[in-house]
């Protein structure tokens, strides 16, 4: 078998899909930041209180935060392209819908829609897995999941000079036409994912998560508007307390839950998702304080008096470091480790934020603090989805990323409250107005360097690479697909395993066994250890072909059907010359 229709969709993705899913994660991104440069004139454009004004902000994020774990699931079910689809084209209705109003409930509902969009980065990275090749995978990943830092770096500068020299309803049209092209070029590019997870979607369950988190998030956001030891506040917060865990009940209950709690327990699942919040939070501390610091007036003693464009400018370094880090990324982890990958990340955040509070008397030391940051957090991100993906089925990739999207989105959201809560505390009113401070600035920096600390012990506890010796011994690296899904489909009952043999009946370390449906699509992967041994697991009962290959053999077509739980043990004994197959029963 020269190729198979799995072998053509691969060599078709890991040209332009690459870019074309990262443009879309940067253009979702975007939504996050792109009122930032008007967030102190949103009262009076839509004429309305500040409080209530606030709300423009809030919706996209508690929008956001609900639709990255659903969209994923969804995404798993019934086609991560199709969901992506979705995602963006209700971003450009979101986008259109608030383009062309100045009324406040109105211009909610658009924000709402826009936020539902975050659910396209979990979704890019699940395509990713499925349709990539090992060598391109991990640094494919790490240029996913940082496009959330990407585009929210780089939408500063460009939201600031639209507000700047247009009417601010152009920043919605610019981000409509983003994501008709984001639309166009998925279409055109990106195929689906044959990869499909078994089950129903979880209504119950999308519902009650998303009301736990809307009850969590709420007084995070608003807590210092409407006070911390209010009866609303904390309220909210038991209310949250409560329903989530009514939730997470019910999952563990229900045979196709939306959020497999079971899998998301596991220690490396968990210290991830809690190193992702602490990342969150870190990271969203230099979008609040530098942009501040830059365009104070030189008056106040420590102010740079820069203008809304050159404090976005100054600032945009952060989103192209993140973006550059990717192919290093994907070097360091390919010899040391995504986790070894996350520690040296969050001790770069630590040194920059450790430096930065010595380094806020000019300009360029903003640039310089945008420039240390942006490796740091984008090396982190990196990491991520490489460390979900080695630790649960392919088949759960979309959900799990989603949660781990969701946990970054709570640690920018605990961030937001908590810095703003800092920055208000410490400020000079003057005429009335609030004006920043450098030591609430500092305290901003400490606040983050803590949370830093806080995530590296959490990745100290990481599980490190296995040690070496047969299947148990394969390295989970991030560029490698097929050596994640090998690790984890040993943990499963039901699929494919066994030896890969040369003609001869020695085994075959390297080899690479495909899984391929009755329509010819792509159902799993592995590499076989160093003793020639592979496992993989499989979407459902059916008919199946396994087809395997290695470097100096001839290539093997095996039929195998799989109708029970328990694992089918196939050998594969490669040929010498091309043309050999054998059969299971």
């Amino acid at each position: 078998m020269s190729h198979t229709p799995t072998d053509r969709t691969t060599r078709e993705a890991s040209g332009a899909v690459v870019p074309v899913l990262a443009f879309a994660g940067i253009v979702v991104a975007v939504m996050q930041t792109l009122l930032v440069p008007v967030i102190k004139d949103l009262p009076q454009l839509l004429s309305t209180a500040p409080s209530n004004a606030t709300w423009v902000l809030t919706s996209t994020l508690l929008s956001g935060a609900v639709a990255t774990p659903i969209m994923g699931r969804l995404g798993d079910l019934t086609g991560k392209r199709r969901m992506l689809i979705a995602s963006l084209s209700v971003m450009v209705v979101g986008s259109l819908v608030s383009a062309v109003t100045s009324d406040l409930l109105m211009m909610i509902v658009g924000r709402t829609l826009q936020g539902f969009a975050m659910g396209a980065i979990p979704l890019g990275i699940g395509l990713m897995r499925d349709m990539l090749p090992r060598e391109k995978l991990g640094s494919a990943m790490a240029l996913m999941s940082s496009s959330i830092g990407v585009g929210g770096g780089l939408a500063l500068p460009a939201a600031a000079l639209v507000a700047q020299h247009a009417n601010w309803h152009a920043l919605f049209y610019g981000s409509a036409a983003l994501g008709l092209v984001s639309i166009a070029l998925t279409l055109l590019v990106v195929p689906e994912s044959p990869m499909r997870a078994e089950g129903s979607f979880d209504l119950p369950g999308a519902l009650g998560l998303s009301t736990g988190l809307v009850l969590l998030l709420l007084p995070i956001t608003k807590g210092s508007d409407w006070g911390w030891a209010s009866g609303t506040t904390l309220g909210l917060f038991a209310a949250a307390v409560v329903v989530l865990v009514l939730w997470g009940l019910y999952e563990l209950r229900v045979p196709a839950p939306l959020v497999d709690l079971r899998t998301t327990a596991r220690r490396e699942v968990l210290l991830t998702n809690l190193a992702s919040i602490m990342v969150g939070v870190s990271f969203y501390v230099v979008s609040l304080v530098l942009p501040q610091l830059l365009q104070l007036p030189t008056a106040t003693g420590y102010g740079l008096g820069q203008s809304m464009v050159v404090a976005g400018l100054l600032v945009a370094p952060l989103g192209l470091t993140m973006m550059f880090t990717a192919p290093v990324y994907a070097r360091i982890s390919a010899k040391y480790g995504p986790k070894v990958t996350l520690i040296l990340g969050m001790l770069i955040i630590a040194i920059g934020y450790g430096a930065g509070l010595g380094l806020m008397n000019a300009a360029w030391q903003s640039a310089v603090i945008a420039v240390v940051l942006g490796a740091g957090i984008g090396l982190a991100y990196s990491s991520l989805p490489a460390l979900i993906v080695g630790a649960v089925p392919a088949s759960e990739t979309g959900a799990a990323n989603g949660l781990n999207t969701l946990m970054r989105s709570i640690g920018t959201s605990v961030s937001s409250a908590v810095i703003g809560m800092v920055l208000a505390n410490t400020a000079n009113h003057v005429g009335g107005v609030a004006i920043p401070t450098m030591h609430g600035f500092r305290v901003s920096f400490l606040i983050a360097t803590a949370a830093v600390a806080v995530g590296l012990v959490f990745a100290l506890f990481l599980p490190g690479r296995p040690k070496a010796g047969g299947v148990q011994g394969v390295q989970l690296r991030a560029s490698s697909e097929e050596d994640a899904n090998l690790a984890v489909a040993e943990e499963v009952l039901r699929g494919f395993r066994g030896r890969v043999l040369s003609a001869s009946g020695e085994p075959v370390a390297r080899a690479k066994v495909t899984l391929i449906d009755r329509r010819g699509r792509q159902a799993g992967s592995a590499v076989s250890g160093d003793d020639g041994r592979y496992a993989m697991a499989v979407p459902g009962a059916g008919a199946y072909v396994l087809a395997a290959k290695a470097v100096g053999h001839g290539p093997l077509a095996s039929p195998a059907s799989h109708v029970g739980e328990d694992a089918v043990e196939l050998d594969l004994a490669l040929p010498v010359g091309e043309g050999v197959a054998s059969s299971v029963q």
